[in-house]
């Protein structure tokens, strides 16, 4: 018998697993040092790609001046001025005039300021313009550079003295370098490199971090993805590229609104990563007050990145930075002193190096310090930041490991013991397995045969719908009643020939469940559907009309009903409250839907109910609830309700019917003759002019150029000499479609609640301005064209530098523009007011205040508005003969006008008998329809004055008594000329 040889091992058999194991050590080891060392290389012995040149810093003179172009004597106060290397603006806004000579061989002139928003220099021996740039356009030798914008020179200017007008935003450094053209190319091509290198790296790491939060669904790791992305930001606003996002140039209007925004979510962001990096290690040390106001910090300062202007929101980032910063680096500090951790180590580095590059920053901005870093730098901080950051990560998931690993050592451990029912069924739904959880639940015998049926425990046909529903998906979870009065919620899943599965008691869950519900769209004071459940009735309601089928719906609003909570507490009101739904509810049948929508609002939704019977329930309604008074406790309260019942249409939003209910509901309690009730019925005028002016609303929204807007002119003649002068104001009026009048006040309000009224006074500006050019010749005694501007459009910033534009472009009818500004609104912000009117002053134009009287009737805050023309509220002259106390009231205004050198016009005035009383108290102008009724613009080209416009006999024998001399003394008596000449 020969024996069995065992085989030699070949040499060869081993080698691929060894080289398997070579070249993953290779790869995973020495490839990375290879390549560290390589960079390190290139970092301190290779050529950089940028040659590095330093430009020279000119000298410079600066003055805060509001002149719009240079003169002799603007460049005289100048040259009186220190010069320096740079001057920095400390958050002015004012522009800033700078004095320069350009040096020998200079063909660039770089301006680096990344708060500079135009910039305009001149010729200052000449006079001439070289060139003007904004973040929109550029003209001339100007354009944008970098952060800032740079001036192309000319051989031929060597040696000139330049004169700069610069606008800036924010902590601007005014400096001016002088460049070679291949060094400022160099310069240039650094800038971008730099940004594209921060913009790639970070991304490309905030990418994978964000994909490996969703694969991971870890939420700090998609916040660190965030802060990563934000940090990428922050280091594009101190390099000055920030106004690029991602290649894609940021419009001008959203760039200084994003870089609030960008400097609060950073804080936010630098908070909540704190948080979510530290939680456990906070609750070790002790998270105490300090925290809570870095925590409480965050909201106030996003809000006001939000609504402050730029200016006015970086003293309060400085402020919210140097207390973040303090509160981090204190609990920093205790967490490595007590955990030792190395997370904390690694974001400690981290948060340094981002700190350090922010605090230079913000030591620049705020003290007038030179920053400690320029672009490299803060190329380098975001980098190493956000390297150190990802080391922290790394840490962390480091230890999410361990400690995952050592959870599952334990979950072994006591998953027999799970409060949770386990159990195992076969497919005649018989029990086969439960655990200990599970037979304390059904009973110790649910093993048992005879008493191991599934359908034993639970209600009829539970068995069969888990049966089924299985057969439908691999996993069913439902909710079981037993035969007590228990819930369970079964989850199961089909595995072969058997079902396995888990019970829960979830009876206290599925109670509190059912009291959710009601609490979602109930009001737990009144018991009644709150705001959410009503517009679900509503919605229900409306959805299941026909066409052509309508619904009555009503609001009911109770009257002074704040009056008790102000009196008698929220107690007393909240018990009237409940009285008062008790009471509606007694009216109300099914089915009819109550619900509150309000502090004392509520709707009622009578779905099939005519208008006539829907007429005598709200009747009812009111009556119910003022006919008799509340009780609380020794105390009556009377309380009455207003009810507007309007008939919706199917079809309508929901939104659309509560606002015309609404509407309706104030009419009822604008009118005491309503007797509490207005019913808007379908087509009535009511209802037409709403629902014409929601339309309105929506044409204006859609954003799209408005259509049918032309101009009308109303007459202002003078008292003084009546011939003397065409002087009129511009009113708007508009056609729709089919060529109809709109009604001016229907146009105003649309154009308000569409937010479109700044559009609108854009358009009658520029239109103004154009026609007062085109005709001034036609017109040789034209003086002033008033035009009001509305409170919306002088809110909005963006509409007032539009007007300083559209005055300065059509500068030769500036002197003839007088622009109206209410007196509510002037009072609203008096400081910005004061402002617009002294750069419109300066432009060349006139400003009127509106209304004088109708609104806070304080006489105090004229002498604070420098304007031209004081219009009296028509309030006052209709019918004023037959009033003294207004007579007395306007010879007031007007003799106070005089005094503070205004001109005063009257409005409304509607007869000849007002007309002479206004020039007895020496009223200066006068308008309303005993003059003229608006005219058009082509109307108004043949005449010579106002005056050319009477019909009335009276009004013109006092006309002739003024021309001739005959007029009543009393109107000249103490006047004096003002700004505005006959």
């Amino acid at each position: 018998m020969t024996a069995l040889r065992t085989p030699i091992p070949s040499p060869w058999g081993a080698l691929p697993g060894r080289l398997d194991r070579l070249l993953l050590g290779f790869s995973a080891y020495l490839l990375p040092l290879l390549l560290g060392l390589l960079t390190l290389l290139a970092l301190s012995q290779w050529p950089r790609e940028f040659s590095e040149s330093t430009p020279a810093a000119l000298d410079l003179r600066r003055l805060e001046h509001l002149s719009s172009q240079p003169s002799p004597g603007l460049r005289a106060l100048l040259s009186q001025q220190a010069m320096a290397k740079a001057h920095d603006t400390r958050l002015s806004e004012q522009p800033q005039w700078l004095q320069l000579v350009v040096p020998m061989g200079t063909p660039w002139l770089e301006f680096p300021s990344r708060h500079l928003q135009a910039l305009r220099c001149w010729d200052a021996e000449t006079g001439a313009l070289l060139g003007q740039a904004d973040r929109r356009s550029q003209r001339g030798a100007m354009e944008a550079l970098k952060a800032g914008f740079a001036l192309r020179l000319q051989a031929s200017q060597a040696g000139r003295e330049l004169m700069c007008q610069a606008q800036a935003a924010g902590p601007a450094r005014l400096q001016a370098l002088a460049w070679a053209e291949a060094a400022l190319q160099s310069s240039v091509l650094q800038f971008h490199h730099a940004a594209g290198l921060l913009d790639g790296g970070l991304t490309l790491l905030a990418a994978f971090l964000f994909i490996s939060a969703l694969i991971n669904r870890n939420t700090s790791y998609s916040v660190f993805a965030v802060w990563l992305v934000l940090n990428l930001r922050m280091a594009a606003l101190s390099a000055g590229w920030d106004a690029q996002w991602f290649g894609h140039q940021v419009p001008l209007e959203w760039l200084y609104p994003l870089r609030q925004a960008t400097m609060a979510l950073y804080y936010l962001s630098t908070y909540a990563l704190f948080r979510s990096f530290f939680r456990e290690e906070l609750q070790r040390v002790g998270a105490g007050p300090l925290l809570q106001l870095a925590q409480w910090s965050c909201v106030p300062l996003l809000l006001a990145a939000l609504t402050l202007p730029y200016s006015q929101f970086l003293p309060l980032m400085w402020v919210c930075t140097a207390i973040g910063v303090g509160v981090l680096v204190h609990y920093l500090a205790r967490i490595l002193w007590v955990t030792r951790s190395q997370v904390a180590l690694w974001y400690a580095a981290s948060l340094a190096i981002t700190l350090g590059a922010g605090l230079a920053e913000v030591l620049a901005a705020a003290f007038g310090l030179r920053a400690f870093s320029g672009i490299g730098n803060s190329v380098t901080a975001a980098l190493s930041s956000s390297l150190l950051a990802s080391l922290s990560v790394a840490a962390q998931m480091k230890q999410a490991q361990d400690a995952r690993r050592a959870a599952q050592g334990k979950l072994e451990q006591t998953f027999s013991a799970l409060p949770i029912g386990l159990f195992t069924l076969n497919l005649r739904g018989q029990f086969l397995a439960a655990n200990p959880a599970l037979q304390q639940m059904l009973g110790s015998q649910v093993l048992e045969p005879g008493a191991n049926d599934f359908q034993r425990h639970f209600e009829p046909g539970s068995w069969v719908r888990l049966h089924e529903r299985l057969y439908a998906s691999p996993q069913v979870e439902m909710e079981l009643n037993n035969q007590g009065e228990r819930r369970f919620l079964v989850r199961a899943a089909l595995s072969q020939d058997r079902i396995e599965g888990s019970l829960q008691d979830v009876t206290e869950r599925s109670r509190a469940a059912e009291n959710l519900h009601f609490l979602a769209h109930s009001d737990t004071l009144t018991r009644v559907l709150n705001r959410r459940g009503i517009e679900a009735r509503l919605d229900e309601a409306l959805k299941a009309l026909l066409p052509g089928d309508t619904l009555c719906l009503a609001y009911l609003d109770l009257d002074r009903f704040k009056l008790i909570n102000d009196l008698y507490g929220h107690s007393a009101g909240d018990a009237v409250l409940q009285q008062v739904c008790a009471r509606v509810q007694g009216v109300l049948v099914e089915p009819m839907q109550f619900g509150r929508v309000g502090g004392d609002e509520f709707l009622i939704v009578m779905a099939g109910i005519r208008t006539p019977l829907a007429r005598l329930i709200a009747q009812g309604v009111v009556g119910c609830i003022g006919n008799s008074p509340y009780r609380i406790d020794e105390r009556a309260f009377h309380v009455r309700g207003s009810v507007g019942l309007v008939e919706i249409p199917a079809g309508t939003p929901i939104k659309d019917a509560i606002a015309r209910a609404d509407r309706a509901c104030r009419e009822a309690k604008g009118k005491p003759q309503s007797e509490g009730l207005v019913v808007f019925e379908r087509d009535s005028p009511a209802q037409q002019e709403h629902e014409a002016e929601m339309k309105l609303v929506a044409l204006l929204s859609a954003g799209e150029e408005i259509q049918g807007l032309h101009l009308a002119m109303q007459p202002i003649m003078s008292l003084l000499q009546p011939r003397g002068s065409l002087n009129f104001e511009v009113l708007l009026r508009m056609h729709d479609g089919a060529g109809r009048p709109v009604p001016t006040h229907r146009l105003i309000a649309a154009a308000e609640l569409s937010g479109r009224m700044s559009v609108i006074d854009r358009w009658v500006l520029q239109q103004t301005l154009l026609w007062i050019i085109h005709h001034r010749a036609e017109l040789p005694q034209l003086k002033f064209v008033c035009m009001n501007l509305s409170g919306a459009s002088l809110n909005d910033e963006h509409f007032v530098e539009d007007v300083f534009d559209m005055l300065e472009t059509h500068i030769e009818a500036a002197p003839y523009l007088c622009l109206e500004i209410t007196e509510s609104v002037a009072l609203h912000d008096l400081a910005n007011t004061r402002r617009f009117i002294s750069q419109v002053r300066q432009i060349g134009a006139k400003v009127a205040l509106d209304d004088f009287g109708a609104g806070y009737t304080s006489f105090s805050y004229l002498k604070e508005l420098p304007g031209d023309l004081l219009k009296i509220d028509g309030s006052f002259i209709v019918s004023m003969n037959q009033h003294p106390a207004n007579i007395a009231i306007v010879e007031a205004i007007v003799s106070l006008a005089r005094n503070l050198g205004m001109k005063t016009v009257a409005e409304w005035a509607e007869d000849a008998e007002t007309v002479e009383t206004l020039a007895e108290i020496g009223v200066d102008y006068v308008q309303g329809f005993a003059v003229a009724r608006p005219q058009s613009p082509q109307e108004l080209l043949k005449l010579r004055s106002a005056a050319d416009l009477i019909d009335d006999e009276a009004l013109h024998a006092f006309i002739q008594r003024v021309e001739t001399g005959g007029a009543v003394t009393g109107m000249f008596v103490g006047s004096s000329p003002g700004l505005l000449r006959q």
